[in-house]
């Protein structure tokens, strides 16, 4: 079963990021995909913004992941460079399998790591400043918290 939202605006994004930051829990994982450009960070940066963090979040395409501490820990990851095996290397289990919530941009190269239990989401540009952003929960522990964020349209026109 799969949610839709639609954001009209990069502040929305991060407004529907927020919402999703104020029912994550510790140990939480959040896949995202969506081509570049489609809001994935604007997206965690409104989950960080509702986990408390101070800092300035901003894309770790270079860094490959990026600590952030908040009420909980945020470890926002993304593995567009990475190939698998340097996933091993640089102990990407650690954090998956810590007390933070992560955040993991490209998921799909490390799918084998990836738990049971997660949030996938898929941001799909549908206009200049319009996105659909599908929600999949993987595993029960993220079903009844869709069902609490399930609150706006459901598809750009």
């Amino acid at each position: 079963m799969s949610f839709s939202l639609t954001s009209h605006s990069p502040s929305e994004t991060i407004q529907l990021g927020e919402k999703l930051g104020s029912v994550v829990q510790s140990g939480d994982v959040i896949t995202l995909d969506g081509d570049l450009g489609a809001g994935k960070t604007h997206f965690t940066k409104g989950l960080a913004e509702a986990l408390q963090v101070k800092e300035i979040v901003n894309s770790p395409t270079f860094t490959i992941i990026k600590e952030y501490s908040g009420t909980l820990p945020l470890y926002h990851m993304d593995l567009y460079r990475l190939d698998g095996e340097e996933a091993d290397e640089i102990g990407l289990e650690e954090y998956l399998e810590g007390d933070g919530v992560c955040v993991v941009e490209w998921a799909g190269k490390i799918e084998d790591l990836l738990p049971e239990n997660r949030l996938h989401i898929i941001m799909e540009r549908c206009g200049e400043d319009e996105r659909i952003i599908r929600y999949t929960p993987v595993g029960k522990s993220f079903m009844e918290r869709c069902k609490e964020l399930e609150n706006h349209e459901n598809t750009c026109d």
